[in-house]
C-alpha cells in the first residue's frame, strides 16, 4: 500500500494540485471581514468555482458535490464520497476553507500575494497553505487509496469561505446540511500547522479569540498641540492607560480574570515532551531584527503559554495621520483594534463583556470611551484519542516521515472546531495541516512546502484506511 499511495500522491500533486493552487492564488479574493464588496465583485465565488470544477473532474466512484449559495452568505461546498463497501455506515468528516487573509504588502523581492512562485520546493502566494490545499489533499488521499485497492468508509468533505472572518456563516450552512453529515467517527481538519517539517503534527487544542475596536474621543476638532498641550489630555495617553487595564506592559500578562483558565495537567505533560524534540521549536525561525530577543523559555514553557494563556495584541489603529503628514496637533481621538486570544475553555462572550467593562468604566478625564466588539470565537480542546487512532496516527507518521507524530496546542483559532465538538461529542479529532516554520500564514511571503504537503496527504490516506479497518 505505502509505495502505491506515495507514488500516486506525489504524481497527483505535481501534475494537478500544484497547478490548480497556482490558479487559485492568482484570484485576489479575501475573506468577507476584509472585503466589503465580496458579494458584488464575485471573487470568492470565482475561487470556489475554480476548486469545485476541479473536484467535478476527479475520478472517485459515486462522488457527488455541490456549491451552495444564499443571498448575503459566503459560498459553501459539500462533497460526498460513498464507502468502497456499500454496507459500511461509519464515516469521516473532512474540513477545509478557501477564503483568504488580506495581502499584507510588501512581500520579498520577486514575490507577490497573488502571483504564484515556486522557489526551493515552496509554493509562494496567499492562502495556498492556508487553506487552499485542503480540498486537493482530501480528494487526492482517497484517490490514492482507490489506486492501491485499499477500502475506505463514507467520507464527507466541507469547504467554507468565511473561516478567516470567524466562520460567521458556517453555522447556517452546517444546519442546512446536518442531516447529510450523520455521526462521523472522526473529524479531520486540514487547517492547522506543524512545529517542524520532520513529522506529522496533530493539534489537540485551539485558543479562542475576541477582537474589537477601542475608541477614545476627547475633542470635537483638532487643536494646536503647543497652545493646548498640558491643558487638554492627549487621547493616545488615555488609550495607553485603558490598555494597561487589560495587560501589564512590562510582562505581557493579561489582567482580566475572565480571560484566564486553569491549565490541565495533561497539557503540561504534553508540552514537556516537546523539549525532547528541540529546546527552541517556537523561536528558531522567528524573523527577529538583529539584537531583538523572543520571550525567554524552553519549548515546553513557550508552547504552554502560547496554547493555554491569554494574549493581547494591537492589530490596527485609527485617528492617526501617516508620519509624512503628522502635524503638531492634539487629535480629536485615537482608535485601535484589539485582539485577545483566549485559553481553550474560556467562554468568549464572557471574556468580551469583561474586556468592555474594563475599558469603558470610569474613563480618565471623562473621555468618551467605546468598545465595539467584533469576532467572538470560543476555543476547543480535543477529547482523549482512542488507542487504535493514536496508533494509526503514529504509524502514518512513521511510514512517511520515519518519525512518530508530534502533538501541539495551537495559539490560533478555528471556530468550526468548537462547533463540531458540541455537535459530535463522540467524535475523534485529527487536526493537522501544512503551516510549518516560516510559512507565515496571514503575513507576507506565505508559502506551502510542497514535499511536506505530499507527505501529510499520504498520512491522511493512511489514517483513513486505518479507520475503515477498525470501524467499517
Amino acid at each position: 500500500m505505502r509505495q502505491v499511495v506515495e507514488e500516486f500522491i506525489n504524481s497527483k500533486w505535481d501534475a494537478e494540485c500544484v497547478p490548480l493552487l497556482e490558479d487559485y492564488i492568482r484570484i485576489p479574493c479575501q475573506s468577507p471581514a476584509y472585503d466589503k464588496d465580496w458579494e458584488t465583485n464575485g471573487l470568492l465565488d470565482q475561487a470556489m468555482t475554480l476548486l469545485h470544477e476541479w473536484v467535478q473532474k476527479q475520478d472517485l466512484p459515486g462522488m457527488t458535490s455541490r456549491v451552495m449559495h444564499e443571498p448575503g452568505r459566503t459560498p459553501f461546498m459539500i462533497i460526498h464520497v460513498p464507502p468502497t463497501n456499500d454496507t459500511a455506515t461509519n464515516s469521516i468528516l473532512m474540513y477545509g476553507h478557501m477564503d483568504k487573509q488580506p495581502p499584507l504588502l510588501p512581500w520579498a523581492e520577486g514575490l507577490d500575494p497573488y502571483t504564484p512562485v515556486i522557489r526551493d520546493g515552496r509554493l509562494y502566494g496567499r492562502a495556498g497553505a492556508d487553506d487552499g490545499y485542503a480540498v486537493c489533499a482530501a480528494i487526492t488521499c482517497l484517490q490514492a487509496l482507490k489506486k492501491a485497492k485499499v477500502p475506505y468508509g463514507k467520507i464527507t468533505i466541507v469547504i467554507e469561505a468565511d473561516e478567516e472572518s470567524g466562520s460567521a456563516n458556517l453555522p447556517f450552512w452546517i444546519d442546512k446540511v446536518k442531516p447529510e453529515l450523520g455521526s462521523p467517527d472522526i473529524v479531520v481538519c486540514l487547517d492547522s500547522g506543524a512545529l517542524n517539517y520532520d513529522q506529522m503534527w496533530l493539534t489537540n487544542s485551539l485558543r479562542g479569540a475576541v477582537n474589537g475596536e477601542l475608541h477614545v474621543e476627547i475633542l470635537n476638532e483638532g487643536l494646536h498641540s503647543g497652545i493646548f498641550g498640558n491643558i487638554v489630555p492627549c487621547s493616545f495617553r488615555i488609550l495607553r492607560q485603558l490598555i494597561s487595564r487589560l495587560e501589564c506592559e512590562k510582562t505581557g500578562d493579561v489582567l482580566v480574570p475572565e480571560c484566564h483558565a486553569e491549565i490541565p495537567a495533561t497539557a503540561v505533560k504534553q508540552f514537556q515532551a516537546l523539549d525532547e524534540i528541540s529546546d527552541d521549536l517556537y523561536t528558531q525561525d522567528v524573523p527577529l531584527k538583529e539584537g531583538v530577543r523572543a520571550l525567554p523559555g524552553k519549548s515546553s514553557e513557550l508552547g504552554l503559554a502560547n496554547a493555554w494563556k491569554p494574549c493581547l495584541c494591537v492589530t490596527g489603529s485609527g485617528g492617526m495621520p501617516c508620519l509624512a503628514t503628522a502635524g503638531n496637533v492634539l487629535r480629536k481621538g485615537t482608535s485601535v483594534m484589539l485582539s485577545m486570544r483566549l485559553p481553550p475553555p474560556v467562554d468568549a462572550a464572557t471574556a468580551m463583556a469583561a474586556i468592555q467593562r474594563a475599558v469603558e468604566s470610569d474613563p480618565p478625564y471623562g473621555a468618551k470611551v467605546t468598545f465595539k466588539g467584533g469576532l467572538c470565537a470560543g476555543g476547543w480542546s480535543a477529547p482523549e484519542m482512542v488507542p487504535w487512532l493514536a496508533e494509526a496516527v503514529d504509524t502514518a507518521s512513521q511510514s512517511f516521515f520515519g518519525r512518530p507524530a508530534g502533538n501541539q496546542g495551537l495559539g490560533g483559532t478555528i471556530p468550526f472546531m468548537g462547533m463540531l465538538g458540541k455537535m459530535f461529542p463522540k467524535a475523534q479529532f485529527v487536526i493537522t495541516g501544512v503551516l510549518g516554520p516560516k510559512s507565515n500564514a496571514h503575513g507576507p511571503n506565505e508559502f506551502m512546502d510542497i514535499a511536506f504537503t505530499k507527505k501529510i496527504t499520504c498520512c491522511v490516506a493512511s489514517i483513513v484506511a486505518a479507520h475503515c479497518r477498525e470501524c467499517c
